[in-house]
């Protein structure tokens, strides 16, 4: 099947890209790695003593950055519907967040620990037509947030891929509400065309 122009030009750009270079000589499973890398130079996000749970996770390069920062003993938990290979001391939970079951799996796994970070990455397919992909992608930011807001342990933190456009500045106020200190980054590595950004809270009210 003959591929878009715009598929074509997506290729070619993934494989000039270099985060694609560096994330493949350095071992990490993705470029979005580089993302939370900044982040974390910049704002301390991922501290020894957290505990972490990371949504959307596959392939895994944020859970394999975040392990790399976190302490032994501490638990990461890595959710997501699509499969991912394993990470040593990284528990995956492949299910949809959304439904009872993984989330009975997801305290199962955390045996009472406190969460102190809870960290998206999540998109939707795009399909390229932006009334569908934006709602979705709100949608998507919406569930995490909830998701943050039912694990958390007090002064909590949450980082999560927001798009801007249509419903952005209302998830924005909502984190704002629950959150003492909210900002947005734009990692050198996001693509300078698209319009994710990512909210950082800490402070979970």
């Amino acid at each position: 099947m003959a591929r878009s122009k715009s598929s074509n030009r997506w290729m070619q750009e993934h494989f000039d890209d270099e985060y694609v270079k560096l994330a493949q000589a350095q071992g990490y499973r993705s470029r979005a790695v580089f993302k939370l890398k900044e982040i974390q130079e910049k704002d301390q996000l991922i501290k020894p003593g957290m505990n972490v749970v990371d949504l959307g996770a596959a392939p895994g390069g944020w859970s394999q950055l975040a392990r790399q920062l976190m302490a032994k003993k501490n638990k990461l938990v890595a959710l997501d519907i699509l499969p991912m290979d394993v990470l040593e001391d990284v528990h995956f939970i492949q299910g949809d967040f959304r439904e009872e079951m993984v989330f009975n799996q997801l305290y199962e796994v955390l045996a009472g620990e406190p969460i102190h970070l809870v960290m998206s990455d999540m998109a939707p397919n795009i399909s390229g037509n932006k009334s569908i992909d934006q709602p979705s992608a709100i949608y998507l930011c919406e569930l995490a947030l909830d998701t943050a807001k039912s694990v958390l342990v007090r002064d909590g933190a949450f980082l999560v891929k927001v798009f801007q456009g249509e419903g952005f500045e209302a998830f924005h106020r909502e984190v704002q509400q629950n959150f003492a200190k909210v900002v947005i980054r734009k990692p050198k590595a996001s693509r300078p065309r698209s319009n994710e950004v990512y909210i950082l809270a800490k402070g979970f009210k």
